[in-house]
């Protein structure tokens, strides 16, 4: 098969299974690969889970499948939140914050756009260990563009030229409220050593989301589970690593990441840090990743090489990703009366 031909197939397979996607409502939600950099969509007891700092603010930005379509699937989120009332609950504080995020699938375009709330509390247990629980409440809208799409019917053997289609769309955007829970809890036994595992539950509510009118299809959106876990080690002065784990599911999709990341301190108090981490997506992709942090502000980009079949048509070339996240504090912070610290230079 021409290198032509491998394009116009593999385009072809992604525009029937997002047709089918968005008639089921069964796809998994979107995604990023430095999930731990987009705290607040994996789940929302991280809202203001920020034990050494008052605040952060962040932006995420993924470019996937550039190698093979037209218009790549674009994702891009930002994000914040805040510790607040750290003064005035015993041994316990509550988290603020808000995330957007917006989504351009393909040629059709797709998107979404979403906006989220969220809050949370958290409530240190004795002084070697943290429990938070959070939930979000957001507004989503999707919307296509029905002039650019083509669907599998009008496709003649080679190209789609068949102006007719049986698909019909009963409307060409969509709108929900949807609601996010989760829970987290985190074990510090020494200064070197901080393990952190949560479990968040998206779609609570299970809104409807469909651009059709068949009701004997069941359009509700599945709940998705997620999962995670992760470690932060100080080996020495200069090197600490963070082990994770991610792990989702939604309908019958599921998704597996597990990795590393080092940070290794350039300056005498951790002012500067190289970043260095590699994951692997099980059965899809490795992600390798690169970042630099400087007085709090993080930069990290990283790159999906896919390594399951869809490789042949794309050549190991998956999807880019960059974050940036600003951590600080506030101008008085005050006394923060907890013992909880993650393991810094």
């Amino acid at each position: 098969m021409s290198a032509g031909n491998q394009r116009l197939f593999c385009t072809c397979i992604l525009m029937i299974t997002g047709c089918f996607l968005v008639n089921t409502a069964t796809a998994q939600d979107l995604h990023f690969s430095q999930f731990f950099n987009s705290p607040l969509t994996t789940n929302p007891a991280n809202t203001g889970f920020l034990p050494d700092v008052d605040y952060r603010i962040g932006a995420n930005y993924r470019n996937q499948w550039s190698s093979i379509m037209t218009v790549p699937y674009k994702t891009m989120s930002v994000f914040g939140d805040a510790q607040v009332f750290r003064d005035k609950l015993e041994n316990g504080w509550l988290g603020i914050g808000g995330v957007i995020l917006s989504d351009v699938a393909g040629r059709g375009s797709l998107r979404s756009d979403k906006i989220y709330g969220s809050l949370a509390y958290h409530q240190q247990l004795g002084n070697s260990s943290l429990l938070s629980a959070g939930f979000n409440v957001g507004w989503v809208n999707k919307r296509i563009d029905v002039s650019k799409l083509t669907f599998p019917d009008q496709f003649d053997g080679k190209f789609f030229e068949n102006p007719v289609t049986s698909v019909v769309l009963t409307n060409s955007s969509v709108s929900y409220l949807d609601i996010q829970a989760g829970m987290n809890y985190a074990y510090f036994p020494q200064e070197n050593v901080y393990i952190n595992a949560g479990y968040s539950i998206q779609h609570v509510n299970r809104p409807i989301e469909t651009f059709f009118s068949d009701n004997a299809v069941d359009n509700r959106i599945s709940m998705r589970h997620i999962g995670f876990l992760n470690a932060i080690l100080k080996l020495n002065d200069k090197v600490i690593i963070n082990p994770n784990a991610y792990f989702t599911t939604q309908a019958k999709s599921t998704e597996l990441m597990m990795g590393m990341n080092g940070n290794y301190n350039l300056t005498e108090y951790g002012e500067k840090q190289l970043i260095a981490g590699l994951y692997y997506r099980l059965g899809d992709a490795i992600s390798p990743m690169l970042g630099l942090e400087l007085n709090n502000l993080r930069f990290m980009f990283s790159y999906d090489a896919t390594l399951s079949s869809l490789n042949k048509f794309n050549g190991y070339r998956g999807a880019s990703e960059i974050s940036i996240v600003k951590k600080g504090f506030y101008p008085q912070h005050g006394d923060r009366q907890t013992q909880c610290a993650i393991p810094s230079f």
